[in-house]
């Protein structure tokens, strides 16, 4: 694995965890901004050809 793919899968599991929590707290503005960054980093793994397996939706 070189290192963009697992700084880049790296990135995706710091947000996944940073989703949870700002769902779990009720900070909806947060989940919204974690949401988006999810959404981009995933976007850009399959871009690449990253697998990422799926934890937070």
């Amino acid at each position: 694995m070189d290192a963009f793919t697992a700084g880049l899968l790296q990135r995706i599991r710091a947000t996944e965890t940073d989703l949870t929590r700002a769902r779990e707290t009720g900070d909806d503005f947060l989940a919204d901004v974690e949401q988006a960054e999810l959404d981009d980093l995933r976007r850009l793994a399959a871009e690449h050809g990253v697998e990422v397996s799926v934890v937070s939706a």
